[in-house]
């Protein structure tokens, strides 16, 4: 896994038109702002034009299922938040105009989709329709945050040196697998210092909160109304943090926890991941039919963890001309684990893996990496390492992490090895880290709705009540969903939906404890 320390959720965007493949902007702009008053600034919104290769690729926004259209624009912020007349970069905006009456309108609902690193101009309006009952009331608005997509981007290593990058032995067994993996990800971190060195100091989760309150005055709205989904929770913390008193309605899903440093949230992970594995191969054996791929639970995780060393010492054919290696297929079965949508996916994936066909592991590993079908790559693993590197302290040495491993492997046999090693990611980043951990508090802020899932596997249930905790007594509110998946609204559950969709259109705030199955 790439750095995988924070949670990836808008890599799952493109899953699916990947795997049916297999199984069948804005611009940026570098101005000096002088004296002018960004937050006077007028947005020229206008139709959106297909994304660029660092959003994803791929088509313009298909027109709403009412006739309404995706608009975009590009925002002026300051590159350095210190010197705000100096220069300036574009930051990249996505909106759909509220479909109710225009006297009822609250305001613009600000999403962000997660990552870091995942592009919001691309995710709303592949999830757009989920979100039609809140643009009643909304403009549904998105967008790149910097470092991200349209919105100076960061940019590391080239297509072609990316997909050797993501096949490397990303889980080295002896002394010149260890040397191979660290020469590689110092030259992947030297080529971000090289193609991209103006923008990474400037990428922390702080500069974006920032940008997100100048967005706030240039859409017009006295306080900001906010619905952040895994990385963007934190986002969400941190924004409340600095401006509590423009806090409006904020929702917090899949919640990343505020409270721990890199080591601990990746072993976090490591902790969720296989619980997500023990939930998958629970549910492919108790059906009524037989489990294609083992005979009880625990042989299901047996044959994968077979296969996985098997492919450590011999790869096979994936997508032609690579081969899926080790690597690949443990990304492929992570991302599955992201949506019990995708755990059938995962099954058709093994059954096949195990007869020698690599296809449909390596596309879900090309998914959460961000590759497209014609090989280019969004830069969300270069975004993401950049922005968890300049929010992190820490730096962690190999020697750390060997001494760890036993730890990790105790969390996750399959995938604590990968979580251990991703922490040496930052450990020759070129810029310093911000903090240990965020601060999220918040006193004085509007009440925000905390949802927490207990099957999530990339941000822990238990990372809720942290983040409730965090931001300080009367302000989080924390909703439980008894459920699998990263994330619980777009679960579809509708007492998850009735609560938040009633918090944000009416103000009703559920009451603190409020579980949902």
């Amino acid at each position: 896994m790439p750095n995988p320390s924070r949670p990836r959720a808008a890599a799952l965007t493109a899953t699916l038109l990947l795997l049916s493949s297999v199984l069948a902007g804005c611009s940026d702009s570098s101005k000096d702002a002088k004296d002018e008053d960004l937050s006077a600034q007028k947005l020229d919104w206008e139709d959106c034009p297909a994304p660029s290769a660092a959003e994803g690729g791929g088509n313009a926004p298909s027109p709403l299922p009412n006739g309404g259209q995706w608009q975009c624009a590009t925002m002026k912020a300051p590159l350095d938040w210190t010197k705000p007349k100096g220069d300036t970069i574009g930051i990249a905006l996505i909106r759909a105009k509220t479909s109710g009456d225009s006297s009822k309108r609250i305001g613009s609902l600000v999403f962000n989709f997660g990552g870091p690193g995942g592009s919001g101009v691309t995710t709303l309006p592949s999830f757009g329709q989920d979100y039609a009952k809140l643009r009643t009331r909304y403009d549904l608005v998105s967008f790149d945050p910097r470092g991200v997509g349209a919105s100076a981007p960061v940019k590391c290593e080239n297509d072609q040196q990316l997909d050797a990058y993501f096949q490397q032995d990303a889980t080295p067994d002896d002394t010149g697998e260890r040397t191979t993996y660290l020469n590689n990800t110092k030259k992947f971190n030297a080529a971000c210092e090289k193609n991209s060195k103006k923008v990474l100091p400037h990428v922390r989760t702080t500069d974006a909160a920032r940008d997100m309150d100048l967005m706030r005055q240039v859409l017009g709205d006295d306080k900001l109304y906010y619905f952040g989904i895994s990385y963007g929770t934190e986002l969400g913390g941190v924004y409340a943090h600095l401006f509590p008193n423009k806090v409006g309605r904020a929702v917090l899903d899949a919640v990343v926890d505020p409270t721990q440093n890199a080591e601990q949230s990746s072993l976090g992970q490591a902790e969720g991941f296989q619980l997500a594995l023990d939930n998958f191969a629970a549910d492919c054996t108790s059906k009524a039919g037989a489990c294609p791929i083992g005979d009880t639970a625990q042989d299901v995780k047996d044959r994968i963890a077979k296969l996985l060393k098997d492919l450590d010492a011999k790869p096979i054919s994936g997508i032609l001309p690579r081969r899926l290696t080790q690597t690949a297929a443990t990304n492929g079965i992570a991302q599955a684990l992201y949506s019990k949508d995708y755990w059938q996916y995962l099954t058709e994936g093994l059954e096949q893996a195990y007869g020698g066909d690599g296809k449909v592991l390596m596309a879900l590993s090309d998914s959460l990496n961000g590759r497209s079908e014609n090989g280019e790559y969004s830069n969300i693993t270069a975004a993401n390492i950049a922005i968890n590197c300049a929010d992190e302290k820490p730096r962690y040495s190999p020697g750390y992490v060997q001494q760890k491993l036993p730890e990790f492997r105790s969390a996750s046999p399959l995938f604590g090895d990968f979580l251990a090693w991703s922490m040496v990611s930052c450990t020759d980043w070129p810029v310093a880290g911000a903090a240990d951990h965020p601060d999220v508090s918040a006193p004085g802020a509007a009440p925000i709705l905390v949802v927490g899932n207990t099957g999530d596997p990339a941000t822990p249930y238990e990372g809720a009540k942290k983040m409730v905790d965090a931001l300080g007594k009367g302000v989080g509110v924390e909703l439980t969903y008894k459920g699998q998946g990263h994330g619980s609204y777009d679960s579809k559950n509708k007492c998850v939906q009735a609560a938040v969709n009633g918090y944000l259109l009416d103000g009703k705030v559920p009451a603190a404890g409020t579980v949902c199955s």
